[in-house]
């Protein structure tokens, strides 16, 4: 299948392993690029430079075709320059930035061939980015597993092909042929597919998270603000149920109070991460788990290229 995405990144099939926060690691990007697919890897989830440095190495020894990196590109990075520059020392294929300006991104980017694409959630900012040189954009909608957007993808890819001359790529909702297919159907070149993945052999999660997304279904899928501060799409686990969807009353103050709320939100985030990363490699009561409502097409738990030959229709 030949579409806009294909012929900017050069993958086989339309479709980017959707970078996740703990989840995504060598090992899958690897699988990914062999099954025909493009990964995106989070920067974030290395500690170090020279961890994140070997995993990019690795990769890029171990297989061939486009790898991506996403970067978080404001100022709760703290590691943000020093992994742009790693980025472009080692010649990635393209980098999504996320949650912040992608002009720096793109400044650095453009000279050195490598294509910026862009989380985006709404049109406004969508022209922004286009308006700064964005090669594409990933278009956030309301089915996203972690921080959705707030429209659902008959709405925003529409909106955004309407305002905008770049290629769309969908991130949410995609669990099956029969979804990827209405999705490109929008006008999408392509999709960003993470919570399938996460039930496969390569996921370096547990093997409870990976069941999780077996045993439940779009209906055990939640938003809550308890996680990072702002919406997070989780499964309505009982641990979740318990603790609630919703800040406390000194959580909500914190967050609102112009002096505090920078560092409050800083805490709240460091807690929730914490959290995830418990829940998704520990034996531990407190399951917080990460989800989208494609985990709906989830009935076992594959590899990561049977769930690539399921999303083609193979």
């Amino acid at each position: 299948m030949q579409t806009a995405l294909t012929e900017l990144l050069g993958c086989r099939y339309p479709v980017i392993l959707a970078p996740m926060f703990l989840v995504s690691n060598a090992k899958m990007c690897i699988a990914a690029l062999k099954a025909g697919i493009s990964p995106c890897l989070p920067a974030h989830n290395y500690r170090t430079d020279e961890e994140f440095r070997k995993a990019i190495q690795e990769i890029k020894s171990a297989a061939s075709g486009p790898l991506g990196i996403n970067l978080i590109t404001n100022k709760s990075n703290l590691y943000y320059e020093s992994q742009l520059k790693t980025c472009v020392e080692l010649k990635v294929d393209y980098i999504i930035t996320s949650l912040g300006s992608p002009e720096k991104v793109i400044r650095a980017c453009k000279p050195a061939g490598i294509k910026v694409i862009c989380d985006v959630i709404d049109e406004q900012y969508a022209k922004k980015v286009e308006l700064m040189g964005a090669d594409a954009l990933i278009a956030v909608n309301n089915l996203a597993g972690g921080h959705a957007g707030k429209l659902p993808p008959e709405v925003l890819i529409p909106l955004l092909l309407k305002n905008c001359k770049l290629p769309v790529i969908s991130a949410g909702g995609v669990g099956n042929h029969a979804q990827m297919k209405a999705i490109m159907d929008m006008g999408a070149c392509g999709v960003s597919v993470g919570s399938p993945y996460i039930a496969t052999v390569e996921a370096p999660v547990n093997h409870e998270y990976k069941q999780a997304l077996v045993d439940y279904g779009e209906e055990d899928i939640v938003m809550t603000t308890k996680i990072s501060g702002t919406p997070c799409a989780v499964i309505n686990t009982p641990y979740v149920q318990k603790i609630g969807t919703k800040q406390n009353w000194l959580e909500r103050v914190l967050n609102n109070n112009k002096r505090l709320k920078k560092w409050a939100k800083v805490l709240t985030f460091y807690k929730g991460m914490k959290a995830l990363e418990k829940a998704a490699f520990g034996a531990t009561y407190q399951t917080v788990w990460c989800a989208g409502k494609s985990i709906e097409h989830v009935h076992s738990i594959r590899t990561i290229e049977q769930v690539t030959k399921e999303l083609m229709g193979e």
